[in-house]
């Protein structure tokens, strides 16, 4: 089975749509920050029709505009949220981390070297609305903060266990990353972390010895279907 994740798109979808053509893979999975200027299922016409399945995670961008944010999550591919889940292709077990981590709500990058992590503002979004409850938007969540990573959602995927992490931030061993992922990957058991949102292609290890994958803008990555076999 083909499973191929696709970096950033930001509106640009020709890359996804010649691999469809070209390869059909069997499941795409998006690293956030669609972009998207029509509903998903109508972007993604092309692999829903040959019969593939699509899944994804929200980048900070796709909370920027109501178009953006309504395109992405009252599109009819809503309920492929891969966000705090994990899912099973073909063996392999995948789970899901959106967003990016915000200084209003927790961003546990020490200030100086050798500083404690910043601790959290606010645990869970319930902590945050009561708190904030004029900010609210369409009665939830202000919008853009639907983007941000809170100390629930490691929470809930501590407890849970995968053999890939899938997230828009990146895990500490790139220089804009965060040791916290690195740490949630090693609870969970996982073997490999796919991130976007820094629009570089690399791959790399981190300290725990967790592989990572960076995946640029409008990149492409194809889980080597050996590994899949394999299962890790």
């Amino acid at each position: 089975m083909a499973i191929t994740f696709f970096g950033d798109p930001h509106g640009n979808f020709d890359a996804f749509h010649e691999t469809v053509q070209h390869e059909r893979p069997d499941v795409a999975i998006f690293l956030g920050d669609m972009g998207l200027h029509r509903p998903f299922e109508q972007e993604a016409a092309d692999l829903l029709a040959a019969g593939g399945d699509l899944w994804w995670i929200v980048g900070n961008h796709d909370t920027d505009s109501e178009p953006y944010h309504d395109n992405l999550f009252n599109s009819k591919l809503a309920d492929r949220n891969l966000g705090n889940r994990v899912i099973e292709v073909d063996g392999v077990r995948i789970a899901g981390l959106g967003g990016v981590f915000r200084g209003s709500i927790w961003h546990p990058r020490p200030k100086n070297e050798g500083d404690p992590e910043v601790p959290p503002v606010y645990r869970t979004r319930e902590e945050f609305m009561k708190a904030n409850a004029r900010s609210l938007w369409r009665g939830g969540m202000p919008r853009k903060q639907r983007s941000t990573i809170f100390p629930e959602d490691f929470e809930i995927l501590a407890q849970q266990k995968a053999d890939i992490l899938v997230t828009h931030e990146a895990p500490s061993n790139h220089q804009f990353g965060f040791a916290v992922i690195d740490r949630l990957a090693e609870q969970m058991g996982v073997h490999t972390i796919i991130h976007g949102h820094h629009h570089t292609d690399y791959d790399a290890v981190t300290e725990n010895g967790i592989n990572v994958i960076g995946v640029a803008k409008e990149g492409i990555y194809r889980l080597p279907r050996m590994c899949a076999e394999l299962k890790y």
